[in-house]
């Protein structure tokens, strides 16, 4: 999405945008391996739970090979993002140490989901993590890095992948809500129930497409901007799924709400650059 919008704005960069990708992807595994890791240390990851069988929770990794390859990928993720930020700025000092201190926290914020004595997942704070880490930073720190500026507009989009981000950790949440409950991990499906875990989904597809339809109608002068709104089928697909199939059903709607969010951006930097 970031780079999207650096597009429409004559300021892409290919190189940069490569970066970027691999930075995210790196630190993506780095989170699913560090999951993986502490949900099997605090018993999240049992017998009765719902969905695939985790790595260590099966045991196809020991506990000591799951700590080396999240350091691995921790180190990986550095490497990648020195560079992208090398690419992006050079040698200027300011910008590298602030977004190399951001860089460090998304990769603490990777681990600390699930991992250490007070795992942030476990008291139902994965939600705003993944706003701020997929939405706000993923976005708008992406798209600083081709233009060097943002506007306050740009929050919008920034919202749009954060909000359908956070409905796809809820469906992975309503998915084990029995499981993280026995876990002692408090979810927020797991705070507030099921029937309202339900239409808080609904409010998260419906908050992200809200927010690209806002951005789009403030400067709109061309149909093509509301391309995206295609993906309204795939979202609504995926509410009424989560609204109507129990736990053990839901496992294909990840991928389904995670491919239907690429969709998205894909439809909507494609109406940004037409228009």
């Amino acid at each position: 999405m970031g780079s999207f919008l650096a597009a429409s704005r004559d300021r892409f960069d290919g190189l940069i945008f490569v970066f970027c990708c691999l930075t995210t992807i790196l630190l993506q595994v780095l989170s699913n391996l560090a999951n993986d890791y502490g949900d099997s240390v605090h018993g999240a990851d049992h017998a009765g739970r719902v969905g695939p069988a985790r790595a260590v929770q099966s045991g196809l990794i020991s506990m000591t090979q799951m700590k080396r390859a999240v350091v691995l990928f921790v180190i990986l993720s550095l490497l990648s993002g020195i560079t992208l930020l090398l690419l992006a700025f050079g040698w200027n000092l300011k910008a590298l140490l602030f977004f190399f201190t951001l860089g460090v926290l998304c990769i603490a914020a990777a681990i600390a989901y699930t991992v250490g004595r007070r795992p942030y997942g476990y008291a139902g704070l994965g939600d705003l993590s993944v706003l701020v880490f997929f939405g706000i930073v993923g976005v708008m720190g992406s798209l600083y890095m081709f233009t060097s500026s943002v506007s306050v507009t740009d929050v919008l989009p920034a919202l749009s992948c954060g909000l359908f981000s956070m409905a796809v950790l809820n469906v992975n949440n309503i998915r084990d809500i029995e499981a993280d409950r026995l876990a002692g991990k408090f979810s927020l499906p797991v705070r507030m129930g099921r029937d309202a875990a339900i239409n808080y989904h609904w409010l998260l597809l419906a908050g992200g497409l809200g927010s690209a339809i806002a951005y789009v109608t403030m400067d709109f002068t061309s149909p093509w901007q509301l391309l995206f709104l295609i993906t309204l089928v795939p979202f609504v697909r995926n509410g009424l799924a989560v609204a109507r199939l129990p736990s053990d059903k839901l496992d294909p709607y990840l991928k389904q709400l995670a491919l239907s969010t690429l969709f998205f951006v894909l439809t909507f930097g494609i109406g940004l650059l037409a228009n």
